[in-house]
């Protein structure tokens, strides 16, 4: 079992190509033995925001603070503290930080891509 505060677990920049102003902390991983899954927390700065990008997972996202959108190819959709997004697999997605505060939000996804072996991880960029 783990048990810690968040903010004990260390941020790191999301060095994908076209991230501005993006962090992630990797909260629960394969590292904690979670076999399926990886509980990830975002930080995006106001005015910055997530790759424009797709792949071939899904993902799962609870806004916890901030506001800002989340683009669905080129539609825009609000979000803000308890809004619930679904990214379908190979859907192409960005989120934006529109306030003036940081966007923070929980990202959860499967660790490895269906019928791969490649991490879903590794295949972010986000390591």
């Amino acid at each position: 079992m783990k048990v810690v505060h968040y903010e004990s677990i260390p941020q790191q920049d999301v060095t994908m190509d076209g991230a501005k102003g993006c962090k992630i902390r990797h909260l629960i991983s394969e590292a904690d033995g979670a076999p399926h899954f990886a509980m990830r927390q975002f930080e995006v700065a106001p005015g910055g925001h997530t790759p424009h990008h797709k792949h071939a997972y899904e993902h799962e996202v609870f806004v916890l603070e901030g506001s800002g959108v989340v683009l669905q190819g080129e539609r825009e959709f609000a979000i803000g503290p308890g809004s619930v997004v679904f990214v379908p697999a190979n859907q192409v997605h960005q989120f934006r930080a529109t306030g003036d505060r940081p966007l923070k939000f929980l990202c959860l996804i499967p660790h490895a891509i269906q019928g791969s072996n490649v991490c879903c991880v590794v295949a972010c960029s986000c390591d």
